[in-house]
């Protein structure tokens, strides 16, 4: 049997495995001996040319800057944990770093939701510098998440989710009712809740065969999903507009990362800074030089809603704001979070 086999037998075989995500972190110690081999997991295959160069430079700059201290060894594509197991499997020690989406897990840290309403901003840079390891944001995050037992090292804020269909075109927010579109989180799906649509939550790698089938009648989603599972085949329409927007995160357990020597911790922050800083450089490159012109070849229409239409999704969609600000149930942390984004 396999490494990955033995890990993944060794995470489903605990007691209560839906459970685990609500019990106390693990507090295994640190491994003895200069080097600490740790375990990397995430659902995210090597074919995201915009993600996954980031998550490789963060395992570089930690072997490095830890001078060898720590090497961590990569388990993706979902092979030792799949996409909603990830949490559980971090809290549980079957992995000591995960690389996530904040889609996947802000229902559980709401305050992680902040990143992705829509219509936030429509300033892509003032997202991306929300989330610098050290601003507001970063730091208000991280505050909220302590108590839970979970840290944030890093994260690639990704360029903004449009509304992607295959056989009608969305051009305002009445035609998206009776839709059925794909969401990958919470806050997705209360945004086409307020458009009249209806979310289906599937993972990404389901998406294909459901438009195909008509299953679905398009999805939300950021152009890295769109080309990485080639849904540019298949998709005719894509409304171009701040429809919502996620982090991709590195997370440990904070007890984990303060079993570390300084010389670790510090590699750990410079590989989360990394990974913010030329992992979303990356990401930003592809989608821009690559996936776009590669969207647009394949003959998708992009709709570009004039300044009249994008008040008309603006004012469709501000319930899911309050929605979020009564789901976080703290409203000083939610003021913080938003002004936090705006004032970037």
């Amino acid at each position: 049997m396999n490494t990955r086999e033995i890990r993944r037998r060794s995470l489903l075989s605990a007691a209560g495995f839906g459970l685990v995500a609500a019990a106390a972190p693990a507090c295994a110690p640190a491994s003895a001996g200069p080097e600490r081999k740790s375990t990397v997991a995430t659902y995210i295959p090597s074919s995201y040319g915009d993600l996954y160069p980031g998550i490789e430079k963060f395992v570089d700059v930690t072997t490095e800057r830890s001078g060898g201290r720590m090497s961590l060894e990569m388990f993706d594509s979902g092979s030792l944990l799949g996409a909603e197991q990830l949490l559980p499997g971090l809290l549980s020690g079957v992995a000591d770093v995960i690389f996530q989406t904040s889609s996947y897990v802000s229902s559980t840290y709401p305050v992680l939701g902040a990143m992705e309403l829509p219509f936030i901003t429509e300033d892509y840079d003032k997202l991306r510098r929300a989330i610098a390891p050290g601003r507001p944001q970063y730091e208000l995050i991280n505050k909220k998440l302590a108590p839970k037992g979970v840290r944030i090292l890093g994260g690639m804020p990704t360029t903004f989710e449009y509304l992607w269909t295959v056989d009608k075109p969305i051009r305002k927010p009445e035609d998206v009712r009776g839709m059925r579109l794909r969401v990958a989180g919470e806050i997705e799906g209360e945004t086409v809740k307020a458009l009249g649509g209806a979310p289906v939550t599937m993972g990404s790698a389901e998406v294909y065969e459901a438009l195909e089938r008509r299953t679905i009648d398009g999805l939300v989603s950021y152009i890295g999903t769109v080309v990485s599972r080639d849904l540019q085949k298949i998709v005719r329409y894509g409304t171009a507009g701040h429809f919502g927007a996620y982090t991709v995160d590195a997370y440990c357990r904070s007890d984990w990362y303060e079993q570390q020597d300084p010389t670790v911790r510090r590699a750990l922050d410079s590989a989360g800074r990394a990974l913010y800083e030329d992992g979303t450089d990356n990401m930003y490159k592809v989608h821009t030089k690559d996936y776009l012109p590669k969207v647009e070849a394949a003959g998708v229409e992009l709709i570009r809603p004039d300044k009249a239409g994008m008040a008309a999704f603006r004012k469709a969609i501000a319930p899911v704001h309050g929605r979020w600000k009564q789901h976080l149930g703290d409203p000083a942390t939610a003021e913080a979070a938003v002004e936090s984004i705006r004032k970037a």
